[in-house]
């Protein structure tokens, strides 16, 4: 017999073996538990805003589904924090508020209007309204027709309104860009 498999070496093989084993079959369960950054875990700081902030919102967008996201980060940053809300419009978003395409446009502008009856107000650019081809009696009365919208927002922001460029980029389910096997069935 080899000298390898005297008992003594076969057992100290047998439980290598039995330890390996073990720590295959436990590893993916303790790294489950375990932080998967060296960073440690958020802290949650859901505390209340208790200054009034009035804000003015830079809007120029090319599509104008981007409205809707505007919607509702306007929606959300109203139930958090006290005080006006402006929307300046200068970009090419502005044909959703002329009535001849309220038809196809009805959804968003239904919501926007929603909004300025909550006290939300719309002002539209003069320059790029004529830009665009309109008039002021081509354009829905829930807005407001100014000068110039970047005059606008600089006379807005000498009055104490905080600027805010709404970038229009969704985050729902971006978890899943990188994860698309956790997304929940439906």
């Amino acid at each position: 017999m080899h000298p390898f498999f005297k008992e003594k070496n076969f057992m100290c093989l047998f439980g290598c073996l039995a330890l390996i084993a073990v720590v295959t079959l436990c590893a993916p369960a303790y790294a489950a538990d375990q932080d998967l950054s060296p960073y440690g875990t958020a802290k949650v700081n859901l505390h209340k805003y208790n200054k009034k902030i009035n804000r003015v919102y830079d809007v120029n967008y090319i599509d104008p589904q981007h409205l809707n996201v505007l919607a509702n980060f306007i929606t959300n940053v109203n139930k958090e924090v006290e005080g006006e809300s402006v929307v300046v419009l200068h970009g090419p978003e502005i044909r959703v508020f002329a009535k001849e395409n309220y038809e196809k446009y009805q959804g968003i502008v239904d919501k926007m209007a929603g909004l300025a009856k909550s006290g939300v107000d719309f002002r539209m650019c003069n320059n790029a309204m004529h830009a665009a081809g309109f008039e002021a009696k081509d354009i829905v009365g829930f807005v407001t027709i100014i000068p110039a919208g970047f005059a606008e927002l600089i006379d807005l922001e000498s009055k104490g309104y905080q600027p805010i460029i709404a970038i229009v980029t969704p985050v729902k389910d971006s978890r899943y860009l990188d994860h698309p096997e956790l997304k929940p069935v439906k």
